[in-house]
């Protein structure tokens, strides 16, 4: 039978962490989630990791949740960003951590292990561009506009907490669902009612669109690319949902060049919210690479003609064709 998952607090980096846990032991697993979701986005990967013998842990990140909420701008500045995993991995008194990271997590945790602001034994991103990896052309950065208008939108101030908070948070839930392949058919409403009344608590869309304002009207890209991106030496999985229509594979297109013990792996049939859309196929890749087993590669396989459709998700299977 699976562990439960249970609620703890833990303070960290002078804030007040609301933490989902599963597991014992002295090898952390820290999760970190993604805009504009919660620790609750890793419910399927947190027994797994148990069951490996990991502590799992999977906060909520300043701001979100449960969490202390700091107010200004500042607060969400990228280095008490990368602070608040290093408080959390030393709260933990673990001896071993890995590092799992989704969409906003993955850019604090790419960061976090290449300027080694503690030591870790792996790392983990899922569906989270490769910062650092080279300057994009002309066309390319067009052509990202196009995907990450939001980013700019985010600049201005009241406005877009006010548009996404209207009808109880429609623009969020539209949000989740354009993110998601297939839009998100299965997605549950009780997990999405989640997300919903955590961001639509007092100051929390401010605090979670903060990381946003903090990033490019706050400097943090600047500060991070003056500070540079050095080679990162931890061996490190990554793995894509193609299907997200934002984030889309090419982002980790050289990778090879700054991570030294590179494994990728791409989800078809997945979006950006590939843990939760296709939690069977990510956590068979997860527990193999943490086992030193083959790792599968769903890229390879093909949908079952007669594997239907589970929870809105295509069962994938080995492709036992023969050759010829």
């Amino acid at each position: 039978m699976a562990e439960s998952i249970r609620s703890e607090r833990v303070r960290a980096n002078g804030l007040d962490f609301h933490v989902n846990v599963c597991g014992e032991g002295e090898r952390l697993a820290l999760c970190l989630h993604g805009f504009p979701e919660l620790g609750y986005s890793w419910r399927h990967q947190l027994p797994l990791l148990a069951a490996l013998g990991y502590r799992a842990w999977a906060p909520d990140l300043r701001g979100y949740g449960r969490t202390e909420r700091p107010s200004g701008l500042e607060a969400y500045a990228i280095e008490n960003l990368m602070e608040d995993v290093a408080g959390l991995i030393d709260a933990s008194g673990a001896r071993q951590t890995i590092l799992i990271a989704h969409d906003w997590g993955a850019i604090i945790a790419w960061f976090f292990a290449a300027h080694r602001i503690r030591e870790l034994d792996r790392l983990v991103i899922l569906n989270g561009p490769a910062p650092g990896v080279r300057r994009p052309g002309l066309l390319e950065m067009v052509k990202g506009l196009r995907r990450f208008w939001y980013v700019l939108f985010f600049q201005i101030p009241r406005l877009p907490e006010g548009l996404l908070s209207l009808r109880g948070g429609r623009g969020l839930e539209r949000a989740f669902r354009s993110a998601a392949a297939n839009d998100w058919a299965g997605l549950d409403e009780k997990d999405l009612r989640v997300y919903l009344e955590a961001a639509l608590a007092p100051g929390a869309l401010t605090a979670m669109i903060d990381y946003y304002r903090a990033m490019v009207r706050g400097g943090g890209f600047r500060r991070m690319a003056r500070r540079g991106f050095p080679p990162i030496e931890v061996p490190t999985l990554t793995i894509f949902g193609v299907e997200d229509p934002i984030l889309i594979p090419s982002t980790l297109d050289g990778a090879e060049t700054q991570v030294r013990d590179l494994t990728k792996r791409f989800v078809p049939d997945a979006g950006h919210w590939v843990q939760q859309e296709a939690p069977e196929v990510v956590n068979g890749i997860l527990a193999a690479w943490l086992t030193g087993e083959p790792v599968p590669d769903p890229a390879s396989q093909r949908v079952s003609s007669d594997g239907s459709p589970e929870n809105g998700r295509a069962k994938v299977v080995p492709d036992r064709r023969k050759d010829g």
